[in-house]
Order: structure tokens, then sequence, then C-alpha cells
């Protein structure tokens, strides 16, 4: 239960002012995909543009911190071994800079180095360089300054990465099936400003998808679609179910699944994605929801509220055969460990400072290494009573075993919730690329207050 104070992203002091009710609305407006802005010829070269401005959001005009002038800004869509190129043009009173959240790509230079300061004012151009065995998922885009990455976040900066590849394993049936981006981003709000200051992650909160509140999502009885279902907000957690639909997953943070597996609901915390297949339910009306979820005795708990509303109309479809087997994946377990670590989630007793190890974030010290092309088992700990994400940058992590329970390997990962007064065990392949970068718990106030540490990875 932290709150992160950060008065100079506003230009109203808002330290003492709570936030509004959380908005509801019915379902009038059809859900609307975000732009998108895709390769060409082997590579995106685009302009990003970070202004605070007046967006149309939830029927008001509110305050926000944008990408391009927009809550929801556009996807950027590429394929593997493709090039990007973002001019980066800073234009608020703070300094910022760029994450291409999961990417496998580098974390120095030009490319994925979230140390880098873009300065007001300025223009920075980023150069990534994806390898031809960049897996093909949902990703996602956000700030990443140490201390103002939950401020930002939540003001509006984030938006969707699409790598494109999952349909090569799909059955020929469905593959350029009707595709539907899920962003879930929230905002809580004061007046007429989105609340970037003293973010307290338990106070109401307004659900969007898309940016869009409730908005209708039509499908046929019988049809199949992807939906692309990714929280790219600062704090929360979902948990989200289509009642009497499952959600069949194809993918999850970015990585396709080596067999399909099917659930009720499933929670999301920040930062994390799930791409999945949904089958029209009977003719009629449902919601897409995100159930009552409680993150600890330390936490928050999070209400039922409604995201979205399915209309299930037109002319039947026989639903088609879902494919069980699917990519293939990874399997570090028949790896030989070149180290093992352990890294400690604590937290102090009122909840406003987060540690690991037992230290907060320093950018200037080394806190673990890794050679390069060498496997390391961690064993995470979280000594506090509320749910932390690990996340790490650069390579993702195969999940070994939550409390002692072996967990069934669907594809590696990169964020993943560890339980209060439990542990994870986790296995890492450090593949590509030297340099420096970072793990950290996703839930971005708690980052921001210190939950961070470096990691050297040498050649």
């Amino acid at each position: 239960m932290s709150a992160l104070g950060h008065p100079e992203l506003s230009t109203v002091p808002l330290q003492t002012v709570s936030p509004s009710p959380a908005l509801t609305a019915r379902a009038t407006q059809e859900l609307r995909d975000p732009a998108q802005i895709v390769s060409r010829n082997g590579l995106l070269r685009t302009r990003i543009v970070v202004e605070r401005k007046k967006v149309r959001l939830a029927g008001r005009d509110l305050w926000a911190l944008t990408y391009n002038g927009m809550y929801m800004p556009p996807t950027l869509r590429l394929r593997p071994g493709d090039r990007m190129e973002i001019s980066f043009e800073n234009k608020l009173d703070h300094q910022t800079n760029l994450h291409v959240h999961g990417m496998h790509v580098s974390p120095v230079g030009r490319s994925d180095d979230i140390f880098l300061k873009v300065e007001p004012g300025k223009t920075f151009t980023y150069e990534y360089t994806f390898p031809k065995s960049l897996e093909p998922g949902t990703y996602w885009y956000h700030p990443h300054p140490h201390t103002l990455s939950a401020p930002q976040t939540a003001g509006g900066m984030s938006g969707l990465i699409v790598v494109d590849g999952l349909d090569r394993y799909l059955p020929a049936p469905l593959r350029g099936i009707t595709e539907h981006a899920v962003a879930l981003k929230d905002f809580q709000l004061v007046g007429d400003q989105i609340k970037t200051s003293h973010l307290k992650i338990g106070a109401p909160t307004t659900r969007t998808v898309n940016g869009q509140l409730n908005p209708l999502i039509r499908i046929r009885p019988g049809e199949t679609q992807l939906w692309r279902l990714a929280n790219i907000g600062a704090n929360i957690f979902y948990k989200v179910t289509l009642p009497g639909t499952k959600f069949h997953i194809v993918a999850q943070d970015g990585y396709p699944v080596n067999r399909v597996y099917s659930v009720d609901s499933m929670v999301i915390p920040a930062g994390a994605r799930y791409d999945v297949l949904v089958q029209g339910p009977k003719a009629g009306v449902s919601e897409l929801r995100t159930l009552p979820y409680n993150s600890g005795k330390a936490g928050n708990q999070f209400p039922e509220a409604t995201l979205a509303t399915i209309r299930s109309e037109g002319e039947p479809m026989r639903p088609a055969t879902l494919p069980t087997t699917f990519a293939p994946v990874d399997d570090l377990a028949k790896e030989a460990v070149a180290a093992r670590k352990t890294v400690i989630f604590t937290e102090n007793k009122a909840g406003t400072l987060f540690y690991i190890n037992h230290k907060l974030f320093h950018h200037n010290r080394i806190d673990f290494r890794a050679k390069l092309n060498t496997v390391q088992e961690w064993t995470i700990k979280n000594d506090s009573d509320e749910v932390h994400s690990f996340h790490i940058h650069t390579n993702d992590f195969q999940v070994m075993s939550i409390n002692g329970e072996p967990q069934v390997n669907y594809g590696l990962r990169d964020t993943v919730d560890v339980p209060p007064r439990g542990n994870m065990v986790v296995r890492i392949r450090f593949l590509d690329y030297p340099g420096k970068t970072v793990l950290h718990c996703h839930i971005l106030n708690h980052e921001d207050e210190g939950m961070m540490a470096v990691l050297q990875i040498d050649k």
C-alpha cells in the first residue's frame, strides 16, 4: 500500500486530493483498435512526441501525459529480424526515456538503455536491431526513468508492440482471424486531471480498454477471435474473466506456448500479457470483467469491475477445432546451471520503501552478474505480506517452481507474481546481448521506491 509523490508532474498540486470515484458507462461505443505503425521492408521508422495534453477520454476532456497527443497511442507492429528507429521528442518539463518491455534486444547504446535520460526539450533517436529469433506475440512500450516510471505510466504514457508470426503456429482455418487489442489501462482522476502525484495503488481507479470505457466487442456465435490482453498500467491487478467462455492461451508475455491451455480467468499483473483465442458464446450479451482480487494483507483489495461488453450476434459459425500443440519452446530444466543467486523482496512497515536484498536501488552499483551464453538459477523470495512481481529486462526466464511446487513449462515469461511470504525459482539464459540492465518489481510504485537492482551481463 504505497504512495508515490511527484507534484512536479501536475500543474495543480494534488498531493492532498483523493481521486474521484471510478467512472462507469453503458456500452455505447464499438471497440476501437489502436492505430498501427507497421514496419516496411524490415524497418519501422516513426516519431514519438511526449507531451502533457488534454485528451477526450471516458466522455471527458482530461489532462494526460501522452505519446503523440493520444492516451492510447499507436501500436508498433514489426517482424522478427526487423529494425526500429524512433525519433523521441520530450516536450514535458521533466526527464523521461523509453523502454520496450519484454523484448530481447540490446540494453546498451541507442537501444533499450533505461539508464538514458531524455531531458526536457531534447530529442533522442532510439535504434533497435531485433534478432530473427525474436518471439512473436504482444509487448509494450512505456517510460522507465527511475522515480518517475509510475507517475508517467499512470499519467497515460504506454502503448502496445506486436511482433507478427503467431499465425505460423495456427491451423490454416484460424490464420487471418479477427484480432483485437485489449489494452488494459487505468487512471485515477482529480478534477480534469489524471493523477500523477502521490499515487495510491488501492485508490479508486477507472479501468479502460484501448482507452475506452466499457466498449462493445462484437463476435458471432462460435466465431474464433484472437485477443491480445495486456496490462499496460502502472500498478494495479486484473483478474479477467468472460463468464461462460474460456480463454485459450496461445502466447504469454510475448512468447508462444508449446501447448494451448484453457482457463476461466487469469490474474494479469502490471506489465504481463496473454494472447488468447476466444470463441463466441451463444447469441446474447455478456461482460468481460475483472473479478475481486486481494494482493495480500499489506497490499490492496481491487474491486470487481466491467471492462467491456461482448455482443454475440449474427449468423452462427461452427466452432473451429482449436490447436493443442503449438510452438517449440526452450526448456532450461535440461541445461547446466552456471551459478545460483537469491533475490529477496522486502519492504518497510509503512509500505513506503521497497528493497531487493535489503538495498534500495542505486544505478551505479552492480547487484548481480551473469556471463553471456550461460544459464543461472535464481530463487526469488518475497519476505513481505503482499504480492510482488518479478520482471527482468533483456532475457526472459523459465519458472521452475512456486512455493516448492514444480510448474508446467508452457514457455518463457518476463513478468510473474511471487506470492506473499512465498518464493519462486526461475532459470535464465543470457543470450546475445552483454551490458548493464535491471530487474525489478513491476508494480511501478514499488520499483520507483527502491525495488530494482542492476544486472551486469559480461561477455
